[in-house]
């Protein structure tokens, strides 16, 4: 809470009328932009085996999801308003089984630019996620989204985070 002397703090995408805009970042330096990130989907037993065994009837998740989060990471100014539209040099990711039924989709981004891959990385990951979901529903319509979260990014002036617990669940 702030002091009624204390001027409100200064928010980077409002400008001084209190309208939306996105932040001018031409000023700021090139630099690799890295992020990594993770969505964890939960399901049924059936809807595991058949992941696990290559049975599903879509077909290939492991590669939906793979195409789905590369995607996703090139289209993210398009989907989040404010996002800047980069320059990516990297984009992966990875389907791995986790324990009982939890799979987790990680999601790996670069790029030589003015601003961070966070919102890329993130939204490759919920929409690999996403892509999951759709490949599983017809055996398991109560598979769910159980979490998305950044794991760790590095460039630009904010420096480095890496989420404690070592990142990957």
């Amino acid at each position: 809470m702030t002091s009624e002397s204390s001027p409100p703090p200064k928010l980077s995408h409002v400008d001084a009328r209190g309208r939306a805009r996105m932040v001018d970042v031409s000023a700021k330096e090139v630099t690799e932009r890295r992020a990594r990130a993770q969505a964890v989907v939960r399901m049924s037993g059936l809807a595991d085996r058949q992941l696990r065994d290559g049975t599903l009837k879509k077909g290939d998740a492991f590669e939906m999801v793979r195409f789905a989060a590369i995607q996703a990471a090139k289209q993210t100014s398009q989907l989040l308003p404010l996002c800047h539209p980069l320059k990516l040099t990297q984009v992966d990711a990875e389907l791995t089984a986790l324990s009982g039924g939890e799979w987790s989709v990680v999601t790996e981004i670069a790029a030589l630019d003015r601003t961070g891959v966070e919102m890329e990385a993130l939204t490759a990951a919920t929409v690999g996620a996403l892509a999951l979901y759709d490949m599983v529903k017809s055996v398991d319509r109560s598979a769910e989204i159980a979490s998305v979260r950044l794991l760790e990014k590095s460039g630009g002036k904010s420096g480095r985070f890496v989420r404690e617990g070592g990142g990957a669940k």
